[in-house]
């Protein structure tokens, strides 16, 4: 059902097809006849696709990876989170279908706009995937269609950078002709306990119409919670990441100042965690990774500074998470000299776990890269081990002997050649029994080895 159509296909400017059709286009979203257009088919537009088709919307996916496309058509994932079961079963009630053609996506009702938006060195926005994309929809923009952004920014974003990209080429007024939204993903990946369709969608528009259309397409598979404007739900999902980079990097602080004190942070979380009120548990960690928490909250200390203001609480944050991966290697280094007589330089290193967080294969701003890094560049000679990252040749690492690095077999004989065990990432799936007998240091920087700690307090280190 193509609203904007109007029987000839012709676009038209300003009038009023969007604002008119209303009714028409909230009944299509409730008969799933609305067609749904995703572009960027990974962590976030994927799952999105998926909850889309399962209560009965045609789904159109769009991504620039060929590869993808590909895969998607035989069946197959390429996230590891999301099996071969579930492509298998998006394909089989026939409506999704995947292009790299852009051309395709002017069938769509709704597009919805799925790609990364990382930083530079400088902790400075790179909107570099959501202007391409705004210039692509544009050119096939038609009278009718909403437009909604999903991924994270800061806000202004949608207001300043899409809405003029999409009106100046297409010709079309947003809140007229076409709606535009923003609604912030909250993808957790590798998190059993929620999925796309049990996770509330914040949604943002700066008209009724424009909100009240977005509303009725999430709220198909989920619960919506509407917000005034674009800004207000663009600083929805800053300032949920903002509030996890300021506590894990108070609890890392802590870690600090209670182990110099004899104190194990470990405990005194748990026991904090008692209280039924006014407590919320973080943990420590070697560094914080991912797409979101490392990267999200200095989309609004870069906006901040255009209106004159201060981030001192959230620079100090990442200042203190960019100084982890360094420390370990320190309490690293330590450890051998005072265990083993041996210096790092002198010593073979096997980091357990490299993905950004536990059951992921995902090497994103994983803190195991920094900590690789540095541990080939004061001579160790370094191994990894990760049942989910086979290999290293994908991570964005400035040393060419990081991404030459494969996960080595996990064995006894392999296990036997390394003086020091560094446990970056706890997936589930390791057994740490082996390493604890056979590899002389430890050094545990997420408390996996908590369950073996009576037997083998001698040989382990928390970080």
């Amino acid at each position: 059902m193509n609203f904007g159509e109007l029987g000839t296909g012709e676009q038209v400017s300003h009038g009023g097809v969007f604002t008119n059709d209303l009714p028409k286009f909230i009944a299509a979203a409730d008969a799933r006849s609305l067609r749904v257009g995703i572009l960027g088919l990974g962590y976030v537009g994927l799952p999105l696709a998926e909850a889309f088709i399962k209560v009965g919307f045609p789904v159109i996916g769009f991504d620039v990876n060929e590869q993808k496309i590909y895969s998607l058509r035989d069946g197959k994932s390429y996230i590891r989170h999301i099996n071969d079961d579930r492509i298998k079963a998006m394909d089989d009630t026939d409506r999704f279908s995947v292009t790299h053609d852009a051309g395709l996506l002017r069938s769509a009702d709704v597009l919805l706009i799925c790609v990364p938006t990382p930083i530079n060195l400088h902790r400075e926005p790179n909107l570099t995937y959501v202007v391409k994309t705004s210039e692509m929809i544009a050119k096939i923009l038609r009278p009718g269609q909403l437009v909604v952004l999903e991924s994270t920014t800061y806000p202004g974003t949608t207001e300043e950078v899409i809405k003029p990209i999409l009106e100046k080429a297409s010709g079309l007024k947003a809140g007229v002709d076409f709606g535009l939204a923003y609604s912030p993903e909250r993808e957790d990946p590798g998190n059993l306990d929620y999925s796309t369709n049990t996770i509330p969608k914040v949604v943002g528009a700066d008209t009724d119409a424009e909100r009240q259309a977005a509303i009725a397409v999430y709220s198909a598979f989920t619960q919506t919670v509407p917000v005034s404007d674009l800004r207000t739900a663009e600083a929805v999902k800053l300032m949920e990441n903002i509030f996890r980079l300021i506590n894990i990097s108070l609890v890392n602080e802590l870690k600090v100042v209670f182990s110099g004190m004899g104190i194990d942070i470990w405990e005194v979380i748990e026991a904090a965690k008692t209280k039924p009120f006014g407590f919320m548990a973080f943990y420590p960690g070697p560094g914080i990774g991912g797409h979101c928490i490392p990267i999200d909250p200095f989309y609004l200390t870069w906006k901040a500074r255009a209106f004159g203001l201060s981030t001192r609480m959230i620079d100090l944050a990442g200042d203190i998470s960019d100084a982890l991966p360094r420390s370990v290697v320190e309490a690293t280094a330590e450890a051998l000299d005072r265990m083993l007589g041996k210096t790092l330089s002198s010593s073979r290193v096997l980091v357990m776990g490299v993905a950004y967080k536990r059951n992921v294969d995902d090497l994103r701003e994983s803190p195991a890269l920094p900590i690789l890094e540095i541990l080939c560049r004061r001579g160790a000679k370094v191994s990894y081990f990760d049942p989910h990252v086979p290999t290293a040749e994908h991570a964005r690492s400035a040393i060419e002997e990081v991404r030459n690095m494969r996960s080595i077999v996990y064995n006894a004989e392999a296990l036997s050649k390394f003086d020091c065990a560094i446990i970056i990432t706890d997936h589930h799936e390791i057994d740490y029994g082996p390493l604890l007998d056979i590899v002389p240091v430890i050094v545990d920087t997420r408390n996996a080895t908590a369950k073996h700690q009576p037997d083998y307090f001698h040989k382990i280190v928390k970080a």
